[in-house]
């Protein structure tokens, strides 16, 4: 829970340092075309701002001046150790600057101010500070030859990137993605995500603010459709990194296939398992991570565990549990700091949301808690748990992204194993036993990039993010593996001439 009071909130709420322009080249410039959109409050429907929607030529100048800059070297090729400094000053000012984010955070995207202080103040600070200090402390290798050469093997920044961010965590995810191209020296064009555009522009302006040369970092507003896809079909982008859904995922594959066959890193969709054997102790602890995995971020999450795979023994204890947690929840304000749920993105997600509910009652499925939307302004659904499910139900299946928990009884370990990778997905799973060999056992055999073993958690800065199947690409988020979307491996082979022997 943040320690700021709702007064303080109400008064920084007050006072947001609002960007609505494009940030390009070190400045601010409206859409060359003049065009705007609206970005709203999830929590009361209300009006921000009017933001600048670029097109094809606010595109074209952002990635001119990326490249001017990576050609230029003041940021690709400075000495590692002053990316580090620069990156650790721009760690300060997100700290310096985290209340104020934060706000703005939770009033664009509807999460509670809670967890956009944890976001701001604590993750996205460690991140910017844990790549900084990776800069100047990656190496290449030397290959074994005979005297006659010396064979190196560097790696080099891999030019202009372009990062295309979800709306669920927004300034997160820019970080997750900023942090580690400036630290392999690229330069960077953000597109945040239509609803939520606001905290992505201010980060562009922060990292200028703490060194970063102009043109290295961008922010472009804008429609998916329009300066998304802009970006994704751009001849003079080198490396394109996309968090969000399965679907246009495949649209950016296919803009490269179109293009530049640029690099194509994917952080998608998914329907995530937890998983409770029949010797797990169904204790608080279990059931608050149960909640969480489900109802964290309003279930608007890529990992959510909303697939709840329960040993049929213990299911009728657990369901009990798992609704009282969910009846419990506070729904509402996400800037009070009591409130544990916040809003959907749109009144249109929302409905999409409850349109799943209706469909698990309809197919069968048993509501035990839920299934409503919240009796006041904005675009809220109540904490949901179905009982019952089967895997062939459509809320079996599709990813929901929304505050929707569906137990299905198993009969034994083979079973919820089946059922687990029964899935087009691979990105989570949560598993819980007190059988460090079971654990094993199972976490070797489920096709995804994260296994939790006792506990829901995705890891933290150290430990590669990412899926198997239709969840992602081969490409990682977050650990040294990151670095590998921006950049570049070369040889570099010497032809060394014989010497005559020295006396």
């Amino acid at each position: 829970m943040t320690e700021l009071s709702k007064s303080e909130i109400a008064e920084i709420a007050g006072k947001l340092p609002i960007r609505t322009r494009a940030f390009i080249d070190g400045e601010y410039h409206p859409a060359a075309s003049g065009q705007t959109f609206a970005t709203v409050n999830p929590a009361t429907g209300e009006h921000i701002a009017d933001v600048a929607h670029c097109g094809g030529e606010d595109v074209d100048r952002a990635v001119r001046a990326a490249r001017r800059a990576f050609d230029g070297g003041a940021w690709s090729r400075a000495a590692p150790e002053h990316r580090k400094e620069v990156l650790l000053k721009l760690a300060d000012l997100v700290r310096a600057h985290a209340a104020e984010i934060a706000v703005m955070e939770s009033t664009d995207v509807g999460k509670t101010i809670s967890d956009a202080m944890d976001e701001i103040g604590g993750e996205a600070v460690s991140y910017f500070q844990w790549y900084a200090e990776l800069a100047d402390k990656t190496f290449g290798k030397v290959a074994t030859t005979g005297e006659d050469a010396l064979a190196l093997i560097v790696k080099e920044p891999a030019g202009v990137a372009a990062a295309v961010l979800p709306w669920n965590f927004p300034f997160l995810m820019a970080v997750w993605k900023v942090a580690t191209a400036l630290a392999a020296g690229c330069s960077v064009i953000l597109k945040p995500a239509e609803q939520t555009p606001l905290t992505t522009i201010y980060l562009a302006e922060l990292a200028t603010e703490a060194g970063v040369p102009p043109g290295v970092i961008n922010a472009l507003p804008g429609l998916g459709e329009t300066t998304g896809q802009a970006l994704g079909r751009h001849g003079d982008i080198d490396v394109i990194s996309f968090t969000g859904s399965t679907e246009v995922g495949g649209y950016f594959m296919r803009y490269a296939g179109e293009s530049n066959l640029k690099s194509v890193g994917l952080e998608m969709g998914g329907k995530s398992p937890f998983i409770v054997l029949d010797d797990a102790d169904l204790d608080d602890d279990l059931i608050e991570h149960a909640a969480l995995s489900a109802f964290w971020n309003a279930g608007q999450n890529c990992s959510a565990n909303m697939r709840q795979i329960v040993d049929a023994r213990r299911a009728g204890e657990y369901v009990e549990r798992v609704t009282a947690r969910a009846n419990a929840y506070k729904v509402g304000d996400p800037l009070d700091p009591e409130t544990e749920i916040g809003a959907m993105i749109t009144s249109e997600h929302r409905d999409v949301v409850m349109g799943y509910i209706e469909k698990g009652r309809a197919e069968g499925a048993r509501l035990v808690a839920g299934g409503a939307t919240l009796d006041a302004p904005g675009y809220f659904v109540r904490p949901t748990v179905f009982d019952g499910l089967t895997p062939d139900m459509t809320i079996s299946r599709e990813e929901i992204f929304g505050p929707v928990l569906g137990v299905l009884p198993v009969r034994n370990f083979d079973e919820a194993l089946a059922v687990a990778n029964d899935t087009d997905y691979g990105l989570h799973a949560t598993v819980f036993t007190r059988d460090i060999d079971r654990a094993i056992h199972m976490a070797r055999r489920l096709p995804c990039g994260t296994v939790a073993v006792n506990g829901f958690t995705e890891g933290d800065v150290k430990t590669p993010f990412g899926g198997y199947k239709r969840s992602g690409s081969m490409a990682r988020e977050n650990g040294v593996e990151a670095l590998d979307q921006y950049v570049q491996t070369k040889t570099i082979w010497i032809s060394v001439g014989a010497m005559d022997a020295v006396s």
